[in-house]
């Protein structure tokens, strides 16, 4: 069995353009006297390895809290791809995706239910309407955001229109195509847009 972290480390990890970087601050030191060592952060929800909620975009849709755990805690199928996703492309991975679960043997495996895409892929607006009319419940992949970056409005409202859960900022350079375990579930709060995470895959 093994396990691979496809987050990254907060205060150094990747943030989106316009966003605010992460901080760090200590509060209490051992070196300094204090009884222990005291950490506290700022940073914004969107930061480094994070999910997005419906509300991200929509307003009095679904906030991170809100969102059912099961769409980011499942089978996922890890495929490749550099460059735009296009239609072609986005039936392909669904295809492999299928594949992979027929083949896994794994009783109620439902990888071609949560993408993720290694590679600097970019979604097209047009793939996203094939992976929305599948039914998936997350895509993941390694840009900051799912989209164009210069444009994410349109592949975020078709997505989170639908409560597909975009999985921004993962890491999957040491992962190979296949079927994995997931678990990404994002930081409880209450509210909020969006949440980091602490993404990990198992590979039974």
């Amino acid at each position: 069995m093994e396990i691979y972290d496809i987050s990254q480390e907060v205060f150094s990890c990747a943030v989106y353009p316009g966003d605010p970087a992460p901080e760090r601050f200590e509060i209490l030191n051992k070196s300094d006297g204090a009884v222990c060592n005291l950490t506290a952060f700022k940073m914004c929800a969107h930061n480094g390895t994070h999910v997005d909620a419906p509300h991200h975009f929509l307003d009095h849709a679904q906030t991170i809290d809100q969102i059912d755990l099961r769409k980011m805690i499942g089978y996922a199928y890890v495929a490749e791809h550099d460059g735009p996703v296009t239609v072609d492309d986005a039936k392909r991975i669904l295809a492999e995706a299928k594949q992979a679960e027929q083949e896994s043997g794994i009783p109620g495996c439902d990888a071609a239910k949560r993408i993720l895409v290694k590679g600097k892929a970019t979604l097209t607006d047009k793939a996203a309407c094939i992976f929305c009319e599948a039914g998936i419940f997350l895509y993941g992949n390694e840009s900051q955001t799912v989209g164009p970056e210069d444009a994410p409005l349109v592949v975020h409202l078709a997505f989170l229109d639908r409560g597909i859960i975009p999985l921004e900022g993962i890491r999957l350079g040491a992962v190979d195509r296949g079927v994995y375990l997931l678990h990404a579930a994002p930081i409880n709060l209450g509210g909020s847009d969006g949440a980091p995470c602490r993404a990990t895959l198992l590979k039974l």
